[in-house]
């Protein structure tokens, strides 16, 4: 049987850690892999992390299962922390799920248990999981247009004319904030617009947001979202912790379904439970538990937001210093857009051969697409990263 397995093509990021690893050079920069970094290079666990697991680890007495929805504490402190009081609970129907991917491919399995012919529509560009796991499924997918490769910002009126072709109960996935790769933001009136749109179309959103508190802020990330949230009769919502958290090997993440009336709470929490069941039984508990805990002690969540926005703030810093530095580098105001985008990637704008000659001539590894990783910019070589950036646009 095994023998008619056809290999499958390589991830292109994990294809890129490969080659960073087998690079010899000292001075190389890895500007691809998609983790936060401090000053120093590292990925570290949060402070509030550390006293939660500390605290957890002090009192929890069992390592029996938890519920097939997972951790209701967790679930609800999520659901707040995302939609606020955008929606009123009773409509509401929330899983734990192994990550914000986890959390995606369950709300696409739920899609496709309700309308199996249901028509996924992502941006073009999106992060490659969404339309690997839409193929996987077997699910319709249409791409409408996102980004501008000569101006690197949003093409929104391509975007509004190929939208323009959706029908009723297509569903759109939509990221929440700092999109990714390109990190080109949809602005407030923006959303509404497309908000607009969907309700006239009878269209379903679903909202990937795995970068809360990375872009403006934790209530700015999510403000377009709960708008829509408050303005439409249905949604799908994938939260991710591993960012704003830094729960990355973890697999902290909760799916939610917002439905146009209470009385579906039922039959939708069930479907989702039955889901669960059918893919992982019970999700793991640990990471969830840290979540709330840290959510839900004032202590705890004030010194989480604090590092978050600490490491927020560091990413704008280089964002404005690699944007100076283009500037100097190429005497113009091309990479502008480089200060202006918001999260942890931006898309540069260069081709598949200048990315290739930086990793080649300059140990500078980023995606083929030119996404780079802010976090990843080495502050003390921000100049001569420019430099060769320039080089090559």
């Amino acid at each position: 049987m095994l023998k008619n397995l056809t290999p499958q093509p390589p991830d292109k990021i994990i294809e890129m850690i490969g080659m960073f690893k087998a690079d010899t050079r000292t001075d190389k920069v890895d500007l691809g892999v998609g983790v936060y970094k401090d000053e120093k290079g590292k990925t570290p666990v949060m402070r509030c992390v550390k006293q939660a697991e500390a605290r957890l680890l002090a009192a929890q007495d069992s390592k029996s299962y938890v519920g097939l929805l997972g951790d209701l504490g967790f679930v609800g402190a999520m659901r707040d922390l995302v939609l606020g009081d955008a929606v009123p609970e009773s409509r509401v129907s929330g899983a734990q799920c192994p990550g914000g991917t986890g959390a995606i491919r369950q709300l696409l399995e739920l899609i496709k248990m309700a309308k199996p012919d249901a028509t996924i529509w992502y941006s073009d560009p999106t992060w490659p999981n969404h339309p690997a796991m839409v193929k996987h499924l077997g699910l319709q997918a249409k791409t409408y247009r996102y980004f501008d490769a000569e101006s690197c910002e949003v093409d929104f009126d391509g975007m509004m004319t190929d939208l323009g072709g959706l029908g009723a109960d297509d569903v759109v996935i939509l990221h929440g904030c700092c999109h990714n790769p390109t990190g080109a933001n949809l602005s407030g009136a923006q959303f509404a617009a497309i908000t607009d749109l969907l309700n006239a179309k009878g269209a379903i959103p679903f909202i990937d947001i795995a970068y809360q508190g990375f872009g403006d802020g934790l209530e700015e990330d999510v403000a377009a979202l709960r708008a829509m949230a408050a303005s439409v009769p249905q949604m799908f919502i994938a939260a991710s912790c591993s960012k704003n958290f830094g729960l990355y090997r973890d697999r902290v993440g909760v799916a939610m379904a917002i439905m146009a009336e209470p009385s579906e709470m039922g039959i939708v929490k069930g479907a989702m439970a039955s889901l669960n069941r059918l893919n992982f039984s019970f999700p793991p508990d640990h990471g969830a538990k840290v979540v709330e805990i840290i959510l839900n002690d004032p202590e705890l969540r004030a010194d989480w937001r604090a590092e978050l926005s600490e490491m927020r703030e560091r990413m704008l810093v280089l964002r404005a210093d690699m944007a100076d530095a283009l500037k100097r580098e190429t005497n113009s105001d091309r990479f502008e857009f480089f200060r202006n985008h918001r999260g942890m990637f931006s898309r540069m704008g260069l081709t598949g051969d200048a990315v290739v000659s930086l990793r080649e001539t300059n140990g500078i590894y980023m995606v083929g697409d030119s996404r780079v990783n802010v976090a990843g910019l080495p502050s003390e070589k921000i100049g001569e990263l420019a430099k060769a950036i320039a080089g090559v646009a």
